[in-house]
């Protein structure tokens, strides 16, 4: 299970240090394997809910998400990304701006410090409107039920989400940017995309779901092999209810959701490289084999049913996402250091788990003493 999960990024990991060694030496080797660990700390929390939401898409664009939406965070975001926001800045053309990386990394690095805010303004409003999303409605179960509560009430408002958004960087654009449009337009950009993204996927997944209720109603015998066959699954995953893959163009919007969540997940990893260092080569090999890793957990999860098993898993790595977009405003006017934000996300995630075992072993427990409770009743 390890070996065929892990077995891509294991023979990435070593093709990859061995490129760095030949292309930097030994300090370029030393260089890869940190930005390596930094990425794995920085997007532990994106694994979850990447699996989340993985769990709901057909064995097809499970496999499109793994192999081009590899690509795509690899090749893209960790070295097409940089290249294209410094071109940008500098009104360069993407081979310029690789020649400037590689000729002067002093102004490189320079002009990805002043589109910083912008990024982070995207990736942070984002993100935001996802973790708000989350705690405002109602859960099954509750991690935090003295907070998630109230929130859950309060979340009966209307696009309450939109609102304390849009506060949040009205609030930081004003008080906190140097150039509080740019930062307002991205924002706004930032928010539009996720509103877009995750509406177009629920309305052709709920589209989906009222044709297959039509095609079934035509057809009874169908309807109860797929019943039978949707329980089986469900059972074999953690017995978490009736599954319903998303498939078509449900499936595509889910898949496009993943990668601009991937996306705003990678800016801090990307921006938080160049504190280490600034050649495009060695960021894309280091940030790649990171990426790499994440995806290979994400299936993990997804194959060993992790998220049924240990049902607070989910609420940490949304908690984490909110304090990663807290910390992506907050730096728009002050620097965060890397391990503030790698450490609360692991941290909320690793409190959630062991919450998680928690519950498990009292319902165990509780089970073992119902179980012994029924045994003497029969035998009086």
């Amino acid at each position: 299970m390890i070996l065929r999960t892990f077995g891509w990024s294991f023979a990435v990991t070593g093709l990859g240090l061995v490129v760095a060694l030949l292309y930097g030496g030994p300090a370029g080797l030393a260089l890869v394997a940190v930005l390596a660990v930094l990425e794995i700390s920085l997007s532990f929390d994106n694994a979850v809910v990447n699996a989340k939401v993985l769990d709901r898409m057909s064995p097809f664009w499970q496999k499109i998400f793994l192999t081009i939406g590899i690509a795509i965070a690899v090749f893209g975001m960790r070295l097409v990304f940089p290249l294209v926001i410094v071109g940008i800045t500098a009104k360069l053309g993407p081979i310029e701006a690789f020649e400037l990386a590689l000729d002067d990394e002093d102004k490189y690095k320079r002009l990805m410090d002043e589109a910083y805010p912008m990024i982070a303004a995207f990736g942070g409003m984002f993100l935001m409107m996802l973790f708000l999303d989350f705690v405002f409605e109602d859960h099954v179960h509750k991690w935090l039920p003295w907070l998630e509560r109230p929130l859950a009430r309060i979340g009966k408002l209307d696009q309450l989400s939109v609102v304390v958004a849009g506060g949040a960087l009205a609030v930081v654009a004003g008080f906190y940017a140097k150039d509080p449009g740019e930062v307002m337009i991205a924002g706004v950009l930032g928010m539009i995309t996720y509103i877009a993204v995750n509406g177009l996927g629920e309305l052709f997944s709920e589209a989906g779901d009222l044709d297959d209720d039509d095609d079934d109603e035509g057809d009874d015998e169908d309807k109860g092999d797929k019943a039978l066959s949707e329980k089986a699954v469900s059972e074999k995953r953690g017995g978490a209810g009736e599954l319903v893959l998303a498939t078509g163009k449900a499936g595509f919007f889910l898949f496009l959701y993943l990668e601009v969540l991937d996306a705003s997940f990678s800016f801090d990893g990307v921006i938080g490289a160049f504190a280490i260092s600034t050649d495009p080569v060695v960021i894309a090999l280091g940030l790649g084999i990171g990426a790499m890793y994440i995806r290979s957990l994400t299936v993990y999860l997804v194959r060993k049913g992790t998220l049924h098993e240990y049902v607070y898993l989910e609420h940490g790595a949304h908690w984490a996402i909110g304090a990663l977009a807290v910390c992506m405003l907050i730096s728009i006017g002050h620097h965060v250091p890397e391990w503030i934000t790698g450490g609360l996300g692991a941290g909320l995630i690793i409190a959630a788990f062991i919450s998680s075992l928690v519950r498990n072993r009292e319902d165990d427990a509780q089970a073992e003493t119902i179980d012994d409770k029924e045994l003497h009743s029969t035998k009086l």
